[in-house]
């Protein structure tokens, strides 16, 4: 079952610009990196696979504000947010509307370095997770819907996502102690069934 949320991708400095070309004034940078791990709590993270946005970047995506709905500065679908994938991640580009006040406004914050972060909302459809020797977690996301990507003043994940994600975490390490306390049970009657 896909879940919405919101995932943060906080960039390395000078990741996230501006540019100003042929008379327009872009918005240009990584929304997300393959190569980060994004720290979840106590030790658990989270990466992106370098396949999770294949299918999704030729949809209907918004570049937002602060992942403010009623702030779209850009749009796939009216050729001002351009995407693409390479290998480092998602890059994207955001044609700035000059009668946009508030798009000129992120402009120039970004411009001065008052802005330098970004984040993206999507759906998880496919993801896997491993154990690790130290009991974290670390998550692998395999396939998203991308439904926006935000220039974000304090990028964090949303407490509906750290829920889910805790949820998880915890349902992962009950079923690990099942299962260790299934296999001890065999053993200690004798059955070898499950390994040692």
């Amino acid at each position: 079952m896909a879940n919405q949320w919101k995932r943060t991708a906080i960039n390395r400095e000078h990741d996230f610009s501006t540019r100003e070309a042929d008379g327009n004034l872009y918005i240009e940078g990584y929304f997300a990196v393959f190569d980060g791990y994004y720290d979840l709590w106590d030790g658990d993270q989270e990466r992106i696979d370098r396949h999770a946005f294949d299918e999704t970047i030729s949809g209907d995506v918004r570049a937002l504000v602060n992942h403010d709905t009623t702030l779209v500065i850009g749009r796939t679908s009216a050729h001002t947010l351009d995407l693409r994938v390479d290998e480092r991640g998602l890059w994207g580009s955001i044609l700035i509307n000059r009668n946009d006040q508030d798009a000129m406004n992120m402009y120039a914050r970004v411009q001065r370095g008052d802005v330098s972060q970004c984040s993206f909302g999507f759906d998880i459809l496919s993801e896997d997770y491993e154990k690790r020797a130290d009991g974290s977690i670390l998550w692998t996301i395999r396939k998203v819907k991308l439904w926006e990507v935000s220039c974000c003043t304090f990028p964090a994940y949303e407490d509906t996502a750290i829920a889910a994600r805790t949820a998880e975490h915890d349902d992962i390490k009950r079923r690990a102690l099942e299962s260790w306390r299934l296999k001890t049970k065999q053993k200690l009657k004798g059955d070898n069934r499950f390994g040692a």
